[in-house]
Order: C-alpha cells, then sequence, then structure tokens
C-alpha cells in the first residue's frame, strides 16, 4: 500500500513570494514507506531546492500512482511547472493553492456536518489534507 503526503517548505514559500507565484507552494507526493521518512528524503536531497519540508497530511491508499493523483490535482489546482522554474527542475508534484478553494471546500464540508461555519480558519494541516482528498478524486456531496 502507497503512502500520499504533503508536505511544506518556508524556503521555498519564501522564495515563490519573491518571485511573484505566492506563499502557498505545497508538495503532493507517493513514497512506498512511511511519509516521514519520504519526507526526510526530500530534505536530504534538496528537492526543490528547500531543506526544511515538512510534513502536513498523510494517507495509506491502495494502488496509489504519484503521475496520477498530480494529475488528478492539477485539475483543481495550479500545477507549477518544474521546467518554467530554475530552482524547481526536477521537482514534480509541486502546487500552487488557492487558499479560497480549501476554506470553501471547510465550510462545505462543516455545513454538511450540521456545525457552525463562522469561524473557519485554514490550518497547513487542513491544505495538506484538501489536496489529498482531491489528488484521490473524493469530494464532499455538494462539490
Amino acid at each position: 500500500m502507497a503512502t500520499v503526503y504533503t508536505a511544506f517548505s518556508k524556503a521555498l514559500a519564501e522564495w515563490g513570494a519573491e518571485v511573484g507565484l505566492t506563499k502557498h507552494i505545497y508538495k503532493l507526493g507517493v513514497a512506498d514507506r512511511p511519509a516521514a521518512a519520504a519526507v526526510e528524503a526530500l530534505n536530504a536531497s534538496q528537492h526543490a531546492g528547500a531543506s526544511d519540508w515538512k510534513l502536513l497530511a498523510k494517507r495509506e491508499l491502495d494502488g496509489a500512482d504519484e503521475a496520477g493523483l498530480i494529475e488528478r490535482l492539477a485539475r483543481k489546482e495550479k500545477l507549477i511547472d518544474p521546467a518554467f522554474y530554475p530552482r524547481i527542475q526536477g521537482a514534480p508534484g509541486v502546487f500552487k493553492v488557492k487558499l479560497a478553494n480549501v476554506e470553501n471546500h471547510l465550510l462545505v464540508k462543516i455545513a454538511l456536518e450540521g456545525k457552525d461555519t463562522a469561524r473557519v480558519k485554514v490550518k497547513p494541516a487542513d491544505v495538506g489534507a484538501y489536496l489529498i482528498r482531491n489528488a484521490a478524486g473524493e469530494t464532499t456531496e455538494s462539490e
């Protein structure tokens, strides 16, 4: 069983803000080992020019294919082309995320649960779970 994970790098986020992308840049990946070990490997190889990756969310999925998951998520969120930016060359699965999309997803999810939607604040773990959920092709009832 493969582990799908999302990771965040503060250094990459700062770079993204400097070059005009956004500071909301996240990595989606698939590993055949524990997600924590995969993030350690990202740090060791300085994936996308960063060595401060942190694990946000993970989930076990049967038959998870990284290319397929990235392609599916790219329909919903902006995939950053690793050939266009020299800093992230050869770094697949790096996404520019609109927090409004994550917030809308959380609002719908909370409303369907019958809870109060007045206090929705997007946290990094929420973004990670949102990315994995969309990559897996899961949606809430109203999406």
